[in-house]
């Protein structure tokens, strides 16, 4: 089986483990979440957060989203481009007001007064099927949080955005194959614990 097999097949796989989670089960993962988060102090202080409406049994934000508003701080949905445009824009919402679904059936707010590129972000919550401690990430395919934080990789991390992805304990895997084109998370946030991807692996030696 090549790379590229291997990858759908162990997205399937981790979906499909999502999908089984019960109710009570994805109410406790959104309590972890919030403890985790709470853990890293730019969740408590930056002004613009970025996250994603949970679909196909992605870990759930809305207990994240709660406090943000009354800590002054802004949450936005992503926006997908038209066409073959594979790139993100991010669109300020709040509990109650409309959406409607993209292409994809992943809801995005409806006519946003204003929306903001990638680099006016200051962090940004990542969705993901897979990760490993050195940062890298196992994503849908679509390759839209790569291109759009493309300029990432020109610049030395952590910095604005910091990108931290989110996801259930058991989607952590011993190592991912980093691809070029992959731009790495600077923390990642699961139901159990925050991860520092910066941190040195244990044989010493830093991130790649």
């Amino acid at each position: 089986m090549d790379a590229t097999a291997q990858r759908r097949e162990l997205r399937q796989q981790l979906a499909e483990r999502r999908r089984a989670l019960t109710p009570q089960q994805r109410i406790a993962a959104a309590q972890g979440l919030r403890r985790s988060l709470e853990q890293l102090p730019e969740y408590l202080t930056d002004i613009r957060i970025a996250g994603y409406w949970a679909c196909d049994g992605e870990l759930p934000l809305n207990l994240v989203m709660a406090p943000l508003a009354t800590r002054g701080q802004q949450f936005l949905l992503p926006l997908i481009g038209a066409g073959d445009d594979r790139s993100l824009r991010f669109a300020p919402w709040t509990s109650g007001e409309d959406v409607q679904p993209n292409r994809y059936g992943i809801p995005e707010p409806v006519a946003p007064r204003e929306w903001l590129a990638p680099f006016q972000l200051d962090l940004v919550l990542v969705p993901l099927l897979a990760f490993d401690r050195r940062g890298h990430r196992l994503g849908y395919g679509g390759g839209y949080y790569d291109r759009s934080f493309s300029f990432l990789r020109e610049q030395v991390r952590p910095t604005e955005p910091l990108l931290v992805g989110i996801g259930y304990d058991f989607q952590e895997l011993p190592a991912i194959d980093a691809q070029p084109w992959d731009v790495a998370l600077d923390y990642i946030a699961t139901d159990r614990e925050l991860i520092d991807c910066h941190a040195t692996t244990k044989d010493g030696e830093a991130r790649v």
